[in-house]
């Protein structure tokens, strides 16, 4: 217990501190996201992934806090997650190598021992499309890091209930990490999270998700899954079928995720990420609840039904494209993120 708040404090304070150094590099070297009103440093999420693998390894080799087994083959696996992101952040790389190299890193993790073969497929799909959409969180500032720390909690609070306790303190470790990399990210942004923690952080929870539902049924771990992951995949559901019905490429970035249509309905950038914030609380609570039996799975219909209404409702909110800061010079080779 005092190692994890000492850890979840070294972590916070730890990753705050490379986020802010890591911005000057970012912007000498032209790692930036330029889909946004400002061209926005993108190594923030590396500082997580940096903080989350110290300390969660610290505990493991100093046998303070052991991972347990099979959790430091997920992190190594999220690491390579990671890296990857990051070579997408600086160069380009197409969409297809990116899903391709998450779904490797998923079939080495997945314990397919306690979920069978078809569960374990299934397991696969669920964290390569979780992946992806937490990057497509990414779109507004502090949107996927304050819902990647509520979604940490949540998935904390059921490996704690599965004592699975290594898994537990390495989810409050990365919550801690994205709580002081959000010292940063809330807007006006200094620095973004990019492909390279946005792709590690939507892995890692995925992934901790199946190590606590493996060897429960189909059904309630759907259940549980559709409410840790409702706001994320509301966000992908609502931009597939704008770009589906627009006729519009799917992987083209445009200005239609749920922050945007928020913001078209008069909210603030603040505003749209503490509304998306309380209702991804919401939806994980229910998740923790279902998780721990203190309520039916038929729970997750509502938060299923009120997620894909939002959905609906938001379709017909017209959004235009942000106006873009003039270009600033920035020093050293431009990478520029693809979208």
């Amino acid at each position: 217990m005092l190692y994890g708040i000492a850890a979840a404090t070294a972590a916070l304070l730890l990753a705050a501190v490379l986020a802010a150094l890591l911005r000057v590099p970012a912007l000498r070297l032209g790692v930036l996201d330029r889909r946004r009103q400002r061209p926005l440093p993108v190594l923030g999420g590396l500082a997580v992934v940096i903080v989350t693998c110290l300390v969660a390894w610290t505990g493991e080799w100093t046998r303070v806090a052991p991972l347990g087994d099979g959790v430091g083959r997920l992190l190594f696996a999220a690491a390579g997650v990671a890296v990857l992101g990051l070579v997408a952040d600086v160069w380009r790389l197409r969409a297809r190598v990116l899903v391709a190299g998450t779904a490797v890193a998923a079939v080495c993790v997945v314990p397919y021992d306690e979920t069978g073969v078809p569960g374990g497929m299934l397991a696969v799909v669920w964290i390569v499309v979780a992946s992806l959409a937490f990057r497509g969180l990414d779109h507004a500032d502090g949107l996927a890091g304050t819902v990647g720390v509520v979604t940490a909690f949540g998935a904390g609070a059921c490996a704690a209930a599965e004592v699975m306790d290594g898994l537990a303190v390495l989810l409050s470790v990365f919550a801690a990490a994205l709580t002081g990399f959000l010292m940063h990210n809330w807007h006006p942004a200094r620095v973004g999270m990019g492909a390279c923690g946005s792709l590690f952080t939507g892995f890692l929870l995925s992934s901790s998700v199946v190590f606590t539902r493996a060897g429960y049924a189909i059904g309630p771990s759907a259940a549980v899954v559709c409410c840790l992951g409702a706001v994320a995949a509301a966000d992908a559901v609502l931009v597939v079928l704008t770009r589906a019905v627009a006729r519009r490429p799917l992987l083209r970035q445009r200005p239609d995720h749920l922050a945007h249509r928020l913001r078209g309905l008069g909210l603030t950038p603040q505003g749209s990420v503490v509304l998306l914030g309380a209702c991804s609380f919401s939806a994980v609570l229910v998740g923790v609840l279902v998780h721990t039996g203190w309520t039916g799975e038929g729970a997750a219909l509502w938060v299923a039904g009120g997620a894909l209404l939002a959905v609906l409702v938001l379709l017909r909110i017209p959004v235009r494209p942000p106006r873009r800061a003039p270009s600033t010079q920035v020093t050293g080779p431009l990478r520029v993120r693809n979208g």
